[in-house]
């Protein structure tokens, strides 16, 4: 059998489907059948791809692509999850006559399609699905549990026709598809399990203020709803306020549009060989090459790769020793110690300790630490839509620790009504935060 990795390199080429990466993979793989199904450019392409956990026995392997009207029965526009099994006479090629087509996702729009394919420890097939696009979601795709678009599917792919449906899926016998394992997506951008622990982490790009980073346990049954376009990463979208029930999962991270970023790209949390970043989720930003190391027990994103430019983040990859890949237009990086890479003097950084007491009716006390000088440093209290509320430190900051006080009012000193809010900090080169929760 071929390895993983040669048919991975050239999927990996063309998961944002831009024309140079869209046009080497199918120079490679014209005689696995791909080239005359993918339509490549803009956010179009082969967009995924998923080795079966049986691969080395039976030899197949699951693509994500999108299609044009001369394939696509419904529309002139839809994205394929298909099958394949490598040929006899040569295993470094696909037999183009053993495509078999598990899913066809009819797309309004041109863009937000997806496409993360992935096995979890349960041996079913995870299949990320873009709103289906345009701006702001028109057709509300992120909440209507009767359409397969924007939402992260789970599929038995080892029994049924063409797929089974596993059954502890959450809307199996009650209103929604049954295929859906969770939901409130607008385009997730590489999804990825933890090896360790089998919890998924999810990277979903946002609309025009804030990139976000969802989880869910791997004791997870399935069925949350992770906010879009309700919720904007933790703020209020559509409707501008008063958004949540309560029933909503907000992400554990996010970040602004700050400083030229705009669409974040997922990656692993990391298992490999480097101290400094076990158990650290690592992710990019497309826009800005900009690379974190996110810290779940602190609440931290740290920027790494400090020295290196990258350029445009198109994905991450990972492999059997858990070492991580950074894919750019450019060149694929392997995360490595040396001065150059900015692994080695990770640094401690920004630390928020826990707010006391939280939940709070009267005043919070909060602090926190910088491992030394931040010529920027921002901390504030936002409401969920967004709005600051109130400023408790801008400018520059000396290290040490840092001392706080909110006592639930705005910054006019109107006393704010009962909910959660969000206190976030920021410097130059790291971002945390913490959600307190106000008592009347």
């Amino acid at each position: 059998m071929p390895t993983r990795r040669a048919f991975a390199a050239f999927a990996a080429l063309a998961m944002i489907g831009l024309s140079e990466p869209a046009l080497a993979y199918e120079a490679a793989l014209v005689v696995g059948g791909l080239t005359d199904a993918v339509l490549a450019g803009g956010e179009g392409g082969l967009l995924g791809l998923a080795f079966h956990p049986d691969y080395a026995t039976n030899g197949l392997f699951f693509v994500y692509h999108s299609s044009n009207g001369t394939v696509c029965d419904a529309s002139n526009r839809c994205t394929f999850v298909a099958r394949y099994r490598v040929s006899a006479g040569n295993p470094n090629v696909a037999d183009p006559l053993s495509r078999f087509e598990l899913l066809e996702i009819t797309q309004p729009f041109s863009n937000h399609k997806g496409g993360m394919l992935a096995f979890a420890p349960d041996g079913h097939l995870y299949v990320a699905v873009g709103d289906g696009g345009s701006s702001g979601d028109p057709n509300n795709n992120g909440q209507n549990l009767n359409t397969l678009l924007g939402k992260l599917l789970r599929l038995d792919v080892d029994s049924g026709s063409p797929y089974g449906i596993p059954a502890g899926n959450p809307f199996v016998g009650v209103p929604g598809r049954d295929e859906i394992w969770a939901y409130g997506l607008r385009n997730p951008w590489r999804f990825s399990v933890d090896r360790a622990t089998g919890d998924l982490w999810i990277a979903d790009v946002g609309q025009g203020s804030w990139e976000e980073v969802d989880f869910q346990p791997a004791a997870s049954t399935g069925g949350e709803n992770y906010g879009w376009r309700l919720m904007e990463g933790a703020h209020c979208y559509n409707p501008p306020s008063n958004c949540n029930d309560g029933s909503l999962v907000l992400p554990v991270h996010e970040y602004g549009h700050s400083s030229g970023n705009c669409s974040i790209t997922g990656g692993y949390r990391y298992r490999g060989s480097i101290p400094q970043l076990a158990g650290l989720y690592i992710f990019g930003d497309y826009c800005t090459g900009r690379v974190w190391a996110y810290d779940p027990g602190s609440d931290t994103a740290t920027q790494i790769l400090t020295g290196q430019v990258l350029g445009n983040i198109l994905s991450f990859g990972e492999d059997a020793a858990g070492e991580v890949y950074v894919l750019t237009g450019e060149a694929l990086w392997r995360l490595e110690t040396g001065d150059t890479t900015g692994v080695d003097s990770l640094p401690a950084g920004l630390r928020l300790a826990p707010a006391t007491p939280n939940p709070f009716d009267e005043r919070a006390r909060l602090a926190l630490s910088l491992d030394g000088p931040r010529a920027r440093l921002e901390v504030g209290i936002y409401a969920v839509d967004g709005r600051r509320l109130r400023t408790l430190h801008s400018g520059p900051a000396a290290g040490g620790e840092l001392n706080f006080a909110w006592d639930g009012r705005d910054e006019s000193g109107r006393a704010l009504a009962a909910g959660v809010y969000l206190l976030r900090a920021e410097t130059e080169r790291e971002q945390a935060g913490q959600r307190l929760t106000l008592l009347r």
